[in-house]
């Protein structure tokens, strides 16, 4: 270009209004995704239409993320906010059955089902990296109580209640048991560090107790879930099937020994983007392992295979796996929408009966109650007053990612084994599992919210008097609050 048109191309420039803000970022956002629609349409075709796989998986993806958002922004004052995953499965649940948008949002059941199991491995992974072993040491024995018994009672209740209510065999009743057990991170650990964050429960370390309790709950709930799982799809005798369930427990474990092994020493610290590669291969690794486990027909290991492994790769790169830590939750943030929509996508309303509806919450009810019970009277002697553990009791209640990761799972394998059966029970066990989420992740972020001030003391900075010493109120003691405890 000359110099001439240079400057004439300058000056037009110049006196040209040129968009900002919130216009600019429209346009810029409409051309990006017009380009990517027109790179998939070039590749795949009509399957990016409105009936095509890839078109589905992309609007509730999008109607996930929206649904979570517009349900985050429900905002009452003093309470936590209600938890996004909740939009993210009602709009799930509404594309699948409105009518019309659901012929057009039609996503494969191999899509769906690959879809979830890469959620599940991520969230296992995750789960892994998150151990603490030096808590695992320190943890005192109220808060194993709080991780072990109410999750093995509401098991077992679970199981027995509705093999009687709903007629599922005894190793479907205490799979779904262990599903239902699980309490969710994803709606306890914000409303406790909120209730922290204000001090409330603070001097006694209940926000830290049920954070920490929290994560072993879960670990024990899907371990138990996995050996179900291998005890409901075995054929032949009970004693069979039960050696059987073992067998992948004992499988999963070592697998992910002798890979968590692997992962300690490779990539070494030397090499050009470790944290990178590590986080590649712990991925790879990770839906590897639920994904073959599933292939031959050995469901119940994957998952403990992961955790395990997940672990030990911690701790052999120690401090470093914040980064690898942080890239699995950039992970998270994209599979997690489309986890819970596609798991309000598996429930079609009309194919459900009301009986099931209402024998399923009758299940879920009487659960809760043996949860609620079971915990109360296993942090007596610990130290609390009455107010404190029936705070405890209640913020033991809510449900959502682990019934949404695991829930689909025997479904899943249902439909494998071409078992209509099989597969009632499995769609069954998903939909206790969605009202689950439904009824007690908001009533458990509602519940948590209102009573923690009313139930728990607050602990405060005592105001210092002039000249740095405490104040009378003080009573000589630091006036910055102390770190919680256990």
């Amino acid at each position: 270009m000359c110099s001439c048109c240079a400057s004439s191309f300058s000056r037009l420039r110049s006196r040209c209004p040129r968009p900002r803000g919130i216009i600019n970022l429209i346009v810029t956002k409409a051309c990006m995704l017009a380009l990517l629609f027109g790179a998939v349409w070039s590749v795949t075709g009509t399957e990016c239409l409105p009936g095509g796989r890839v078109f589905g998986v992309v609007i509730i993806f999008i109607s996930a993320v929206l649904g979570g958002r517009l349900v985050g922004m429900v905002q009452f004052p003093g309470l936590p906010p209600i938890p996004p995953l909740l939009g993210m499965l009602l709009a799930g649940l509404i594309l699948r059955n409105v009518p019309y948008v659901t012929d057009a949002v039609y996503v494969d059941a191999a899509w769906s089902a690959a879809l979830r199991s890469m959620a599940l491995s991520i969230i296992l992974a995750r789960a892994g990296l998150g151990l603490d072993p030096s808590a695992l040491r320190r943890l005192k024995a109220v808060c194993l109580r709080v991780a072990v018994g109410p999750c093995v009672m509401e098991a077992c209740v679970v199981a027995v209640v509705s093999h009687f209510l709903l007629a599922l065999p005894w190793g479907w009743g205490f799979l779904l048991g262990f599903v239902l057990a699980a309490v969710s991170p994803a709606v306890v650990v914000p409303s406790m560090l909120l209730l922290q964050k204000e001090g409330y429960g603070r001097e006694k370390g209940i926000p830290t107790l049920l954070m920490a309790a929290g994560s072993f709950d879960d670990i024990l709930a899907i371990t138990g879930f996995s050996t179900c799982l291998g005890v409901a799809f075995s054929t032949g005798s009970t004693w069979m099937s039960i050696l059987k369930g073992l067998l992948e427990v004992i499988g999963g474990v070592v697998g992910g020994i002798l890979v968590g092994i692997f992962l300690c020493f490779f990539p070494s610290v030397d090499q050009e983007d470790v944290v990178a590669t590590r986080s590649f291969l712990l991925l790879a690794f990770s839906i590897f392992a639920v994904f073959f486990t599933q292939v031959v027909g050995a469901s119940g290991a994957g998952g403990l295979c992961t955790l395990v492994l997940a672990f030990l790769a911690a701790l052999g790169w120690r401090a470093d796996k914040a980064g690898v830590a942080a890239i699995l939750g950039r992970c998270w943030d994209v599979f997690q929408p489309l986890l819970f929509g596609l798991i309000g996508a598996e429930i079609v309303i009309t194919t459900l009966s009301l009986s099931t509806v209402g024998l399923g919450v009758a299940v879920i009810a009487i659960g809760l109650v043996v949860r609620l019970v079971t915990t109360f009277a296993l942090v007596h002697g610990a130290g609390f007053v009455l107010k404190e553990k029936l705070f405890i009791a209640i913020a033991w209640m809510p449900k959502a990612t682990v019934q949404a990761a695991i829930g689909s799972t025997a479904l899943d394998t249902a439909r494998d084994k071409n078992d209509e059966t099989l597969v009632k029970f499995g769609l069954d066990v998903l939909t206790l599992a969605v009202l689950a989420i439904l009824i007690t992740a908001p009533i458990g972020a509602l519940s948590i919210g209102l009573t923690g001030p009313r139930l728990l003391s607050r602990q405060v900075k005592v105001p210092e008097a002039v000249g740095g010493a405490p104040s009378q109120a003080g009573q000589g003691e630091d006036p910055v609050i102390l770190e919680s405890r256990l």
